[in-house]
């Protein structure tokens, strides 16, 4: 019996599986259907570089490198073209009508015998414009006594000048003035000059922006610094006016490309502790490229020596096509995986440290995931208009915008109307440029412990103040105007590197890029307009600065109606960005320094992070397939080194306080997009 209940019993199992046999075969079809989800999921999800960055160094000697020896140099050349055409356009003081037949006399005799004096301020002069009409070579060769026939009669009949003008030339030795004859019924076309530089910017940062998205960034930077070398070498060539003028168009077409694309770079190799700094250093930077142009000025006073000086330099930089690198960013978000690894392996090695490979695995399944992929998801597309759709949101774009022109265009319309005050125009330069670098420093501290709205908004009325009461200064009070010209400027200055991050804090993170996008646009028309405000002076030096004054203003009062960003949550959707600023009360408009919101006002939804316990115990757990499908139906996998860094990051959220990140917008990608500042 034993015997058959033996044989019984093993031959049972060929029968039937038993019960937990199937259970753990169920279970393991399930982890491996779980382990396919999440790995799906795993890569379709947006990587991120700053996830990285904190393991192989957010600013290593890599970086650092970059930054100093290409990346910050790359940016002086938008200085250098974008005001040394201050200087190509200089007035002589004292300029008369030419008379070909006196032109064997002395040029004192010239204007004694054939210019009227005209009245001017209480004094007379000669006219610059007008001649007496005569006949001089019927007065030469007819009359005895030249010296009686000579002198000046007020009762001879008067004509502008039709042989064109002689012009003292002991100042201002040469310019396109003095080449064109840009005088009188024609003063006006250098101020059309600067229009046409300025017309060329929004069109050069579009299309410099498709190529810096498309063709890289490398590619983007030497077609831009190729397209303003031509430009600046047509400029010297030029024999006309109207081909000088074409030729601004062109450097124009560079002129905020050449600074964003390299400033960029450096933003895409940093981690985001440090692009507060990399900002910094470029607006830094850019300012001591206009403090050496004023120098340049002072030695060069040919104009076509000028322009060469000024651009020939730059065709070094093509030397850089031999170390600098393509952005890992554009790279990874072109899905070009070799190009960037081996760049990542680069800046790891430099910097002392040593590429995980568990990036590069979470890398490949991204991109074989990628290519797989046989549908791409659609996503809504957000436009300009949609940030009119709601009352809040349609009120902070259009006082975003207002403040953006209102800085945009009273800093670039001091730094034009530099050379005109004080009593030597180069000097006037270099210290309107000197003032820009203590107030980028002071700004960068303030705007961390008094939030962006007071800061800004103080700094424009007081800078626009500082214009306004130039009017009850005498004529003669030269210093004193610029010692008020230099106040004002630097905090304009100050207040136009608080613009950038207090609108992109403003603007919700699903339409941050257009957002700004839009206002930068709008507000670069100001760039058009302030050639002919600066213009006016020559009839009234402090007018221009009274308009100008009166822009800071409004644009510093109107600021105060948008809301505070520091100590707050900022929104991600437009329904957020609409309750964001919403509970607003004119009781703000007096309250100097930021309340601290609790972290129970956050927009963000942080539910999804894990705690720090479950970090450490994540982190601790071995890698297999099956430890990616554990729990109730949760992808629970491996924390990686990366993953860690970047939790930890989430979680830093949790704080109430925000730092300032002054950088540009991103695609949704990860990668930097040009804007239209200066």
């Amino acid at each position: 019996m034993n015997g058959r209940n033996r044989s019984n019993s093993s031959a049972k199992p060929s029968l039937e599986p038993p019960k937990e046999m199937k259970e753990e075969e169920e279970e393991e079809e399930e982890n491996q259907a779980e382990v396919q989800e999440c790995e799906k999921m795993l890569s379709e999800e947006p990587f991120d570089l700053d996830e990285l960055l904190p393991v192989i160094g957010e600013f290593g000697r890599y970086q650092k490198l970059l930054l100093w020896l290409i990346c910050l140099p790359a940016c002086i050349p938008c200085g250098f073209c974008a005001f040394n055409q201050l200087f190509m356009t200089d007035v002589p003081e004292e300029y008369w009508c030419r008379v070909p037949e006196l032109e064997n006399f002395t040029a004192e005799e010239r204007k004694l015998y054939s210019i009227p004096l005209v009245e001017h301020d209480g004094m007379e002069s000669y006219s610059k414009c007008s001649r007496y009409a005569v006949d001089w070579k019927e007065i030469l060769n007819y009359s005895d006594d030249l010296e009686v026939a000579l002198a000046p009669n007020s009762s001879w009949p008067t004509e502008p000048c039709r042989d064109g003008w002689e012009y003292n030339t002991t100042v201002v030795q040469s310019s396109i003035v003095i080449d064109f004859n840009l005088v009188c019924d024609y003063d006006i076309y250098p101020t059309l000059g600067l229009v046409a530089l300025n017309t060329g910017g929004p069109v050069g940062v579009y299309l410099f922006g498709l190529l810096n998205d498309r063709l890289g960034r490398r590619i983007s930077y030497f077609s831009c610094l190729a397209t303003l070398l031509i430009g600046s070498f047509i400029t010297a060539a030029s024999t006309s006016f109207w081909m000088w003028a074409f030729s601004r168009v062109i450097v124009g077409l560079t002129i905020p490309a050449v600074y964003q694309i390299p400033f960029i770079i450096a933003l895409e190799l940093v981690g985001p502790n440090y692009r507060s700094f990399v900002t910094v250093m470029t607006c830094t930077f850019y300012t001591f490229g206009i403090m050496m142009l004023a120098g340049v000025t002072y030695l060069i006073r040919d104009w076509v020596q000028l322009t060469l000086y000024t651009s020939v330099p730059f065709l070094f930089y093509f030397l850089y096509l031999l170390v600098m690198p393509e952005s890992p960013r554009w790279l990874l978000m072109k899905g070009k995986l070799e190009q960037a690894l081996l760049i990542l392996e680069k800046m790891a090695n430099v910097n002392g440290k040593q590429l995980p490979d568990s990036f590069r695995r979470r890398l490949q399944q991204r991109v074989l995931a990628e290519k797989n992929r046989t549908t791409k998801r659609t996503e809504q597309t957000i436009g300009a208009f949609d940030l009119c759709k709601t009352p809040n949101m349609r009120l902070k774009t259009i006082l975003i915008t207002l403040n953006w022109f209102a800085n945009e265009t009273v800093y670039l319309g001091l730094s034009y109307y530099g050379p005109s005050l004080g009593e030597n125009q180069y000097l006037s330069f270099f210290l309107s440029s000197l003032v820009e670098i203590p107030s980028y420093i002071i700004c960068w501290i303030i705007m961390d412990r008094w939030g962006r709205r007071w800061p800004m908004c103080l700094l424009m009325i007081l800078s626009g103040i500082s214009c306004i009461i130039t009017v009850v200064l005498t004529e003669d009070a030269v210093t004193e105007t610029l010692i008020l010209y230099l106040l004002s400027k630097s905090m304009i200055s100050a207040s136009f590197l608080i613009i950038y991050p207090f609108a992109g804090e403003l603007y919700p993170t699903q339409v941050r890029g257009v957002g700004i996008g839009t206002s930068s646009y709008i507000g670069g028309l100001g760039l058009i307009v302030i050639p002919f405000i600066t213009y006016l002076g020559k009839e009234n030096l402090r007018l221009p600065l009274v308009i100008m004054g009166c822009v800071s203003v409004l644009g510093g009062f109107t600021g105060l109606r948008l809301p505070e960003t520091l100590h707050h949550r900022l929104p991600q959707t437009l329904e957020e960005g609409e309750l964001f600023g919403q509970d607003w009360t004119f009781d703000e408009c007096f309250r100097c320094i930021p309340s601290k919101k609790s972290p129970t006002s956050s927009y963000e939804n942080l539910s999804h992070d894990p705690s720090d316990a479950a970090l450490e115990l994540n982190a601790a757990v071995p890698i297999n397939a099956a430890t990616l499908a554990t729990g109730s139906g949760s992808c629970s996998t491996e924390r990686t080194p990366l993953e860690l860094a970047r939790i930890r990051r989430q979680s830093m959220k949790r704080l109430v306080r925000q730092a300032s990140t002054m950088d540009t917008q991103k695609t949704k990608d990860g990668a930097m997009q040009l804007t239209y500042w200066f």
